[in-house]
């Protein structure tokens, strides 16, 4: 077989050319052995390199690297140092490529997935109370159309599926939207002199028009509180757009997404001064931050935070990614909600639309994006300037404005709106709606879906329920921080000490009577230093417990007992025990003191211990029970304990309980929604009280009628009636450990229970606590439109007003002037007049008011609850006589403190 190697031939040509064959034949055989060849081995025959016949066959082993040359074929180093780096050189390049493309595929898909849908639009919305505007209300088109600008409306047809207005000569056009909480149906409201005239909707006139719910909270945005008003690009000011680039990222419309010389200037200037003091991420990166990675920081989330910059500039325009910006970066807090946004954030700091915001104004909100809580313009005002100012300087240097623009703006003052007192927000109500939602509901489908969710809150109510808490508390904490302070002589000199001891806590419940509707709730004084719903705590009811012991007696006219019992009934307040199963109870008035025989009116408008448990044996202990519990009240047990409210309740069930008497005998279960719907605006479900008759509407309103004796001539009066609140009302006063006052009106039931978190003894009466509280309320919610026509309470068929001697407890008659009005049940009101026998009284009815023995009379100028009142001297009979019960009816204008020259009775 002939050789075809080409270095063979050369052999041969050379060798016929030279006939110099070992010469040759060694030369060949050195080169060959200098060939790069794998460990195969070639063989080629020996006939080939000569002219003789014989064959003989030559072995040549090529090796890999051979010769003198220092490369192999492969072009790699022989030196293996150098080789092992190139080979971890190259596995790493390989592993980071792969890396990368992994992560780049990876976030490119977490991406895709979060603007998939609309990216602020994705949680439940929670609405208040529509805002109901009637025929004759003080208020002008502007505010009219400012309610309705918050709620989402638009001033220009199209706009918004809400709905829109169009303000003209002589009012306000109202069209609502496809997706508006109400029909479709457009309203004209004609204003005259600030005053609405006339309301017209399909050529109807309307007496009132409900506006478009205002929005409380994105209640569900990321489990997050959170307040945001979504505005467009086209919709920030440029001012805002200057502000905020001259001081967070000059170069945005430059680079592409990361800022590398930023960067490292700013790392830089952190090595050589040894500290924080710039930082390198532009708003693409704080944005990739805010919206997919974690607060950490590490060398990885750093690279992760640029990666995803970089990609999101490739997917977005610069124009869309300022805009979600805008709309996500913190800019504080407002109570217990995180401040989202440049237009919450003008709405928050100075009550006006973003796109009527100033250049200070601007530079002030772009300033405190590096530190929303060090920044801020309430807590920090000097900080807050002196950022503001920085603002200023650094767009001088972007020529975003002039100097003097920027000196002008420096010399104007902080302008803020006043700061809102955190229960405004109702952060104890929002939770609550939560809980409720959730039992129902799936929470992903809440936020996928965008659900609105409209609930009973009153924002106004709310704000009036907040300044009183507030009000009360400070009250509260001035009588508390008295009772804890001590003067102790100590050598010659007096030192004052103040014992240490729990913060008093606080709940205030108010709904609709007749709706059950929860129009606003606080549950405690600082929603940011606990959490705890006081509102829904469980608490020893106390006092406020009584007038469903004297509503059971009171059914005694009704419910075929041989005993018949009335407020004009008698019953004794003396120490007395009372046996129940193989205990013994023996409940003691304050200080011991006690009043004897007296009616059951009386009875409740004092709170006298031992007479209401004498009334809650005679009526027995079961029929008190059972009527508590149909009326909400579950933990009762029909003891002699329960008579004087030992077991517990949460506020919010017990303003449940009590609409038993303010809506004519129906309970109506509390609740804080009425709707939940989907983003279109169609129902999703509808939510409704639940309602049980518990009274009949007769009872109901004699108890409602002598509780209006406890405001008028009891225990009520110091704290409601002198602090200026005349509205026709009804109300009782509790203390156990803690101070309690339940309370209503035609068209407002109010609960307000005041103690501590410990169970520790407040040592203050409901009177001197709850009470001031509860009043101030009411009288902010008197002014307020919708609940000024707080009238007489309605009374029902079946009732009848008796007039009774002051004196005697009898009917009154001419020859006794000195009487006041009380209701009963048609039938059972006393039948003997004044001046029989004589006007002496005559035989003792226990029952009946009929010549009952005199009266000690009520002390309006005493506001204390017998259980927590100082003791005062025993007068004698005429200084008892003196005074007994006004009349109760008359409440407006309020009774006049008893005559400076009469004794006042304890």
């Amino acid at each position: 077989m002939e050789a075809s190697h080409p270095d063979i031939a050369r052999y041969r040509k050379g060798r016929q050319g030279s006939g110099k064959g070992m010469s040759s034949r060694s030369n060949l055989l050195a080169h060959l052995n200098s060939l790069r060849s794998s460990s195969e081995k070639q063989v080629w025959p020996l006939e080939s390199f000569g002219r003789h016949e014989s064959t003989v066959a030559i072995r040549i082993k090529i090796p890999k690297n051979g010769g003198n040359g220092r490369k192999g074929w492969r072009g790699l180093p022989r030196d293996p140092l150098i080789r092992a780096v190139l080979v971890v050189f190259l596995v790493a390049a390989i592993g980071l490529g792969g890396a990368f493309c992994y992560f780049y595929i990876k976030y490119d898909f977490i991406i895709e997935q979060r603007f998939r849908t609309p990216v602020f639009n994705n949680s439940a919305k929670i609405y208040a109370l529509p805002r109901t505007v009637h025929d004759g209300d003080q208020m002008d088109a502007k505010a009219i159309a400012a309610l309705l600008r918050r709620a989402g409306y638009s001033d220009k047809e199209g706009q918004s599926e809400l709905g829109s207005f169009r303000l003209v000569s002589d009012g306000i056009e109202i069209t609502p939207g496809l997706e508006s909480y109400h029909s479709p149906e457009a309203a004209h409201i004609a204003i005259q002199d600030g005053q609405i005239e006339k309301i017209v909707s399909r050529g109807t006139e309307l007496s009132a028009y409900e506006l478009e719910p205002q929005l409380v909270t994105a209640l569900f945005d990321s489990e997050q509180r959170s307040k945001r008003q979504v505005v467009k690009y086209t919709d920030i000011p440029k001012v805002m757009v200057d502000a905020v680039l001259a001081i967070e990222d000059r170069r945005f419309f430059e680079h592409s997404g990361v800022n590398f010389i930023r960067m490292f200037e700013a790392g830089w200037i952190d090595l050589t001064r040894q500290r924080h003091e710039q930082g390198g991420s532009t708003i693409t990166m704080q944005l990739s931050r805010g919206f997919f990675l974690t607060p950490e920081k590490t060398v990885r989330r750093k690279l992760t935070e640029m990666l995803i910059a970089e990609e999101m500039e490739q997917k977005f325009s610069k124009q869309q990614i300022f805009e979600f910006y805008a709309n996500w970066v913190n800019l504080g807090q407002r109570g217990s909600f995180a401040i989202s946004g440049f237009a919450e954030a003008s709405k928050s700091y100075f009550n006006k639309d973003l796109k009527d915001i100033t250049l200070p104004e601007a530079a002030l909100l772009a300033g405190i994006i590096q530190g929303p809580s060090r920044l801020s313009p309430y807590r920090h005002a000097e900080r807050a300037l002196e950022r503001r100012n920085l603002v200023l300087d650094s767009m001088v240097d972007t020529h975003a404005i002039t100097r003097e623009q920027a000196e002008k703006a420096k010399a104007t003052p902080l302008k803020l709106a006043p700061p809102n007192v955190e229960a405004s927000d109702a952060p104890y109500f929002v939770d609550m709606v939560r809980d409720t939602l959730i039992n129902k509901f799936n929470e992903h489908e809440l936020n996928d879906q965008s659900y609105r969710i409209y609930t009973t809150l009153d924002p106004d109510l709310q704000k009036a329920a907040a300044q009183a808490v507030e009000m009360g508390m400070k009250l509260v904490d001035e009588q508390v921080t008295k009772l804890r302070t001590k003067k102790v002589k100590v050598g010659k000199k007096i030192q004052t000490t103040v014992a240490p001891g729990p913060q008093a806590q606080v709940a205030l419940v108010a709904l609709d009577p007749h709706t059950g509707a929860v129009l606003a709730l606080v549950g405690g004084r600082d929603y940011g230093f606990s959490q705890l719903n006081h509102a829904v705590s469980r608490r020893p009811t106390g006092s406020i417990f009584k007038p469903f012991v004297y509503a059971a007696a009171m059914n005694t006219a009704l419910d075929g007992s041989t005993t018949v019992i009335t407020p004009a009934s008698t019953v004794t307040d003396a120490p007395s025990s009372f046996a129940y199963g193989d205990q013994i109870y023996e409940p003691r008035n304050y200080k011991e003191e006690y009043h004897g025989e007296v009616t059951l009116r009386y009875a409740l408008a004092m709170s006298l211990n031992n007479a209401t448990v004498k009334v809650a044996e005679e009526v027995g202990y079961d029929k008190v029970a059972d009527l508590a519990k149909s009326a909400g009240i579950a933990s009762v047990k029909a003891t002699p304990a329960m008579a004087l409210g030992s077991y517990d309740a949460p506020p919010l069930d017990m303003a449940g309980a009590y609409t038993s008497f303010a809506n004519n005998g129906t309970r109506l279960s509390p609740i804080l929604v009425n709707s939940v719907r989907n983003a279109k605006g169609d129902v999703v479900a509808n939510f409704k009280t639940d309602q049980r008759q518990v009274l009949d509407p007769r009872i109901a309103y004699v108890m409602t009628n002598m509780m209006e004796g406890v405001i008028n001539n009891g225990l009520g009066y110091t704290a409601v009636r002198l602090r200026g609140f005349s509205a026709p009302a009804a109300g009782k006063t509790g203390s156990s450990h803690d101070g309690w006052f339940a309370g209503y009106t035609s068209n407002l039931l109010c609960i307000v229970w005041v103690g501590y978190d410990d169970y520790s003894d407040l040592r203050l009466s409901g009177a001197m606590t709850a009470a001031p509280i509860w009043t101030e309320f009411m009288k902010k919610a008197s002014a307020l439109p919708e609940y000024a026509s707080m009238k007489e309470f309605a009374q029902p068929t079946g009732v009848v007003d008796v007039q009774l001697d002051k004196a005697t407890n009898r009917l009154a008659t001419p020859t006794c002037p000195d009487d006041y009005v009380a209701a009963f049940v048609a039938g059972t009101e006393p039948r003997d007049t004044c001046d029989q026998q004589g006007g002496v009284a005559g035989f003792l009815s226990r029952f009946f008011g009929g010549g009952q023995k005199p009266l000690p009379p009520v002390n309006p100028a005493n506001g204390q609850d017998p259980q927590n009142s100082d003791p005062q001297k025993k007068k004698g009979i005429f200084g008892k006589i003196a005074g007994i019960f006004k009349d109760d009816k008359a409440s407006t204008p309020p009774p006049k403190p008893p005559d400076t020259n009469q004794t006042a009775p304890h």
